[in-house]
């Protein structure tokens, strides 16, 4: 089954919702259970998910999909970390059979590398679903695999469904350095802020409708209900299953915005491999106690640090103990999130005199990877420089104020 050209423009909210006086958010996929699945009957299904795709209940929206007679599953795919949400950043999966369900898997960060999917894996499926949850940071690859999905499926003439699911940043925090072009990847593809305040059906709608895609999809998106734009995942009283190797906690994605960046200098451990992925920063030269008063000196909001010793978790020096600074958000709200980063790194170079741009320049690091996290040189430019980070994060308000302003069209709450 196919659809005229004429609906490819279309973008299509399905199912009215309205606002509880007490919220009790439900999901996308628990909304389509209750519409008895009906937007997917007499069609050929694939399914773009992993474990994080689980419904109000902690039930799989693989397993809700299987059971439903009204469904036909044809095809399963997986964005990096696998379908089972459980290989390395940036480790590529290949295709496989689903042993449990016997449906092929076709992988969305294979060797290739395949990044969208081909003519062939979409042939046989008429309506591509995704159910992913996403962190709320542009450089989780997630809603870049999204995006191109979609724009594969415009392509081929398929559909495109999001089971919508909350921001776990909430839907007001819009900050960070804008996107340019010219270090797209896939931790960095839409021109979007490093915090996008955006729902992953709220993304999908503005991805399709302002022309970041060549080929717009036939977009369904299937609200959630009872989702409010100040609610953090706490706020939502919904499960929290990990969405890959280090992002095992509710409180994760906070952390990985706060901390990726210091992550992709190198030279420092951020506590992979323990309870607190991106929770701490540690490193043997690491004066944590002078670092730390420099960062609570600093005042922000919402955010304190404590000096801490850390044991590595993996790598070489696996079991090592370090001195280390332990980030502790005690007000999500509140708390300067991507800021944090350009803080810590300030506040290493002013209380020990450590450059770590400079430190690393001499050993003959290559920045590309920082730079397409950022989506941009001009962090690390101005990083180099000395320039105070106040100034830096005031740079970003101009592109801040504006993109608020586009996404307002593609707003569903």
């Amino acid at each position: 089954m196919r659809w005229s050209q004429s609906w490819i423009l279309s973008v299509l909210i399905l199912f009215t919702f309205a606002a509880q006086a007490v919220a009790e958010v439900k999901l996308g996929s628990d909304q389509l259970v209750a519409q008895a699945f009906e937007p997917l009957r007499g069609k050929r299904v694939g399914l773009l998910t992993n474990p994080s795709g689980i419904n109000q209940a902690g039930i799989s929206t693989i397993r809700r999909l299987l059971d439903a007679p009204e469904v036909n599953l044809v095809a399963l795919f997986g964005a990096e970390h696998g379908l089972d949400g459980k290989a390395p950043a940036g480790k590529e999966v290949a295709n496989y059979t689903d042993s449990e369900t016997g449906l092929p898997v076709f992988s969305l960060y294979g060797p290739g590398p395949t990044r969208e999917p081909t003519p062939k894996m979409l042939r046989e499926i008429d309506i591509l679903v995704y159910d992913l949850q996403d962190t709320g940071a542009r450089s989780y690859t997630f809603i870049s695999s999204m995006g191109l999905a979609m724009n594969a499926c415009g392509q081929a003439g398929v559909a495109f469904m999001v089971l919508d699911r909350p921001n776990p940043l909430g839907g007001i925090r819009i900050e960070g350095p804008l996107f340019n072009p010219s270090f797209r990847s896939m931790v960095g593809q839409w021109p979007i802020p490093y915090v996008y305040g955006m729902t992953c059906g709220e993304l999908a709608r503005m991805i399709n409708g302002s022309g970041m895609i060549e080929h717009p999809c036939l977009l369904y998106v299937v609200p959630m209900q009872g989702w409010e734009r100040n609610m953090v995942w706490q706020d939502t009283g919904l499960p929290w299953r990990p969405t890959s190797p280090l992002v095992p906690h509710a409180h994760s994605p906070l952390y990985q915005v706060a901390m990726g960046m210091v992550g992709e200098i190198g030279g420092v451990d951020l506590g992979f491999g323990t309870k607190y992925p991106f929770e701490l920063v540690g490193a043997s030269w690491l004066q944590s106690e002078s670092v730390s008063q420099r960062l609570n000196a600093y005042a922000l909001p919402g955010v304190n640090f404590h000096p801490i010793k850390t044991t590595v978790g993996r790598g070489p020096n696996k079991g090592r103990v370090l001195p280390a600074i332990k980030v502790e958000v005690v007000d999500a709200a509140r708390a300067p999130l991507t800021p944090i980063n350009l803080y810590v790194i300030e506040a290493i170079r002013l209380s020990q005199g450590r450059d770590m741009f400079k430190v690393q320049n001499q050993a003959g690091k290559k920045w590309g990877l920082f730079d397409k996290v950022n989506g941009t040189d001009a962090t690390r430019r101005d990083m180099e420089r000395g320039r105070g980070v106040p100034q830096i994060v005031n740079a970003w308000q101009q592109g801040v104020d504006r993109f608020r302003k586009e996404r307002t069209p593609y707003l569903i709450y």
